[in-house]
């Protein structure tokens, strides 16, 4: 199963004023890069068979984020990756909380 197109153009509306320097398919999925940085992603939980959002936000926010609805730790290879967090659908159904995660992957990006 493949992930969603109509989450990709979700995510890829909110990234047209940030400079969007690439599209890759990675990892199974597809990932966007802003200003030449993986920022934001899209996949399928295979556990799930639902799609996910990867979200870099760095170390600091990580902690103050994984509590929010909807989010885990991303753990690829079974070691936590800091700084990343998924996001499962009732984390960004709703505009509101999709355009939260979008600013988040954002602002990180910034930093860089």
């Amino acid at each position: 199963m493949a992930y969603s197109d109509y989450l990709v153009d979700r995510v890829r509306k909110r990234l047209e004023k940030a400079n969007l320097t690439d599209e890759k398919k990675m990892m199974g999925g597809l990932i966007f890069m802003v200003n030449h940085k993986m920022c934001i992603g899209i996949d399928i939980d295979k556990k799930t068979n639902l799609d996910r959002l990867m979200v870099r936000i760095g170390r600091i926010e990580h902690d103050n984020l994984i509590f929010r609805k909807g989010s885990t730790n991303m753990d690829f290879t079974g070691k936590v990756m800091r700084g990343f967090l998924f996001i499962t659908p009732d984390g960004f159904d709703a505009e509101t909380d999709l355009d939260f995660w979008v600013t988040k992957a954002l602002e990180f990006n910034s930093k860089l």
